[in-house]
């Protein structure tokens, strides 16, 4: 069954990757833009396209705007029942729980409702199970993390789950295009403190690896140290981070973990879902090499409206001892893809598989 969808943020970076990532989609089909009174009433061929190749022919109504009483009968008019959001979360808070309550399905890039304990913050191929966060309903609302948890996350699992992680410490080098449009083209001046970009990630990664109780997810405690920065880099988002481990370990055993960690079953299948999540590589990574992984190996040439998992790979390198315990490692994941519009496309997939 192929289901209607509305992507929220017609002429923002994040949103014109989900317009490409869902032009070809199996599962989904875009019915309906939306955007700020600015965009509203333009047809989407008038809007500028920002990313690699020609925007997709969508064939679509003009951009609805966002503020619109009447936004939620008009995207049933269309046969809407998914939103796709990636508009700026002060405008997300509200529109988001508007359109639950005219009861379209929601998945969100937007921070403004991830760490809430009834809306499950979710990486489809690592934490299905916390979509099941209210056995006593229907959830109709979950969030994508931050775009910088990911290169994290799936190193930070791949040893957890091996040996135990005592500790960690995090430097990330952040592209431009994390920041939007107006950074990627140089419109605004690229400064390198992210106020608040570490203390979000090290709370999403206590909440993505928490425990699911009855009505609440939990997060764990973990200790770290983060520090984030930005780089002049048009995309990907490179995380440098040193592990202090439970146990000694060797390095063959540290390469065997990483080697082997693997997507949770029920995101097995799934058209985004690569069949390894994490890849690691002898020797550095490399942006310009590593960028587009799939899982399986590393095009060049991709094209992410139709290779649905090209990007969603996260890749690992410059794997070392520093000690008996003590891992550092390099890891890298393309932050508009997997970490933005295709982790919000997985998740919806996920999604698809267990909300009526």
């Amino acid at each position: 069954m192929v289901r209607g969808a509305v992507v929220l943020g017609a002429s923002g970076l994040v949103g014109q990757r989900l317009q490409q990532r869902l032009a070809n989609h199996p599962m989904f089909e875009v019915r309906a833009l939306a955007g700020s009174a600015r965009t509203a009433g333009r047809t989407p061929s008038d809007l500028d396209w920002g990313l690699e190749g020609q925007a997709p022919d969508l064939n679509l109504p003009p951009v609805l705007d966002v503020q619109d009483p009447a936004l939620i009968e008009t995207l049933h008019g269309l046969g809407v029942t998914w939103a796709f959001s990636a508009v700026p979360s002060d405008v997300a808070s509200a529109l988001e729980l508007r359109l639950i309550d005219g009861g379209i399905r929601v998945c969100s890039n937007a921070s403004a409702h991830r760490r809430r304990t009834d809306v499950p913050l979710i990486v489809a191929d690592l934490n299905p199970h916390h979509l099941r966060v209210r056995p006593e309903g229907e959830v109709l609302h979950a969030c994508a993390t931050n775009c910088t948890l990911i290169p994290l996350l799936m190193p930070y699992l791949a040893l957890h789950r091996a040996f135990g992680v005592v500790s960690y410490h995090a430097t990330s080098e952040q592209a431009r295009s994390g920041a939007g449009y107006g950074l990627l083209r140089g419109e605004v001046p690229l400064t390198p403190d992210i106020p608040g970009e570490a203390e979000k990630t090290m709370a999403e990664l206590a909440w993505v690896t928490g425990r699911l109780a009855a009505g609440r997810i939990e997060p764990v405690s973990i200790d770290g140290r983060m520090r984030c920065q930005r780089v002049d880099e048009a995309d990907g988002h490179i995380v440098d981070v040193v592990f202090e481990l439970a146990q000694p370990v060797a390095l063959s055993d540290v390469n065997a973990a990483l080697d082997a960690f693997a997507p949770h079953p029920d995101a097995v299948g799934l058209p985004s879902a690569p069949l390894k999540p994490l890849m690691r590589v002898e020797g550095s990574v490399r942006r310009e090499v590593h960028m587009w992984a799939d899982g399986l190996g590393f095009p060049t040439e991709a094209n992410p409206a139709t290779d649905l998992q090209a990007g969603m790979a996260v890749v690992v390198g410059d794997v070392q001892m520093e000690g008996p315990s003590r891992v550092r490692l390099r890891s890298l994941s393309h932050n508009t893809v997997r970490g933005a519009a295709g982790g919000v496309v997985l998740l919806a997939e996920l999604a698809s598989t267990q909300w009526s």
